[in-house]
């Protein structure tokens, strides 16, 4: 979070990826240092115990919303 609201603020879009168990703990902190409207891009919890073809998907779904959110359709 605070690399992506530093590039922020340099005017560089970011996305910030965090699972579905680290959601609540990254809108707290991108509330604490004052950047809201950082979109995260979030996907399912967990990882380390999926096949490689799984994580390629959640990947992939990553991705998608990266793009959505670098051009503001979040």
């Amino acid at each position: 979070m605070h690399d992506a609201i530093s590039l922020e603020g340099q005017d560089r879009a970011t996305a910030v990826v965090v699972t579905t168990e680290f959601l609540h703990e990254a809108e707290v902190q991108r509330g604490a240092l004052g950047m809201e409207a950082l979109q995260p891009v979030v996907i399912q919890h967990p990882l380390s115990t999926l096949s490689d073809d799984e994580i390629a998907s959640r990947g992939a779904d990553a991705a998608k919303q990266a793009i959505a959110v670098w051009l503001g359709q979040e």
